[in-house]
């Protein structure tokens, strides 16, 4: 069996209590990311809901997921649980941020700059499929890449 002390299998585990949970107080996680800072561990669960996610949802999914990550146990080590929002200008990496965002708007950093030399770009997300991103771009031109050639692709909601 894998050590539960995996970042991806200790994602996975706690994806699989995580979900139904959300669903259940209609609320969808966008990431879960299991990490070492310093000498501690962190459990970060961000959720997301239409019209967003305030500090009673936050509260309300961390309740009600506490008890079952106690029952189960995924996770080996101590860790500090944090549940929050994805934020603005949240980042995009899994294929379901991009159809949850599909014809909005993004900024991006390639990590080699673009045959006129640009590094960031802005636009709005067109398409995604099987890793190749399009997006029209600010200036109205059409621009398609690998998602692994872009250093970062956020949602530009900052205006919003």
């Amino acid at each position: 069996m894998a050590s539960k002390s995996k970042g991806g299998n200790t994602v996975a585990a706690v994806r699989a209590i995580a979900e139904p949970i959300a669903a259940s107080l209609g609320l969808r996680l966008w990431d879960i990311c299991f990490l070492k800072e310093g000498a501690s561990w962190y459990l970060r669960i961000f959720i997301d809901k239409d019209g967003g996610v305030g500090i009673e949802d936050c509260e309300t999914f961390s309740r009600a997921i506490d008890g079952p990550l106690d029952e189960q146990d995924p996770i080996e080590q101590s860790y500090c649980l944090e549940v929050s929002s994805p934020g603005i200008e949240r980042e995009l990496t899994k294929p379901g941020h991009f159809t949850a965002c599909m014809g909005k708007k993004i900024k991006l950093r390639m990590i080699r700059p673009t045959d006129d030399g640009r590094r960031d770009l802005g636009g709005v997300l067109m398409g995604y499929d099987g890793g190749t991103v399009s997006v029209r771009l600010d200036d109205g031109t059409d621009f398609s890449f690998e998602k692994r050639e872009a250093s970062f692709i956020r949602l530009d909601d900052f205006d919003e």
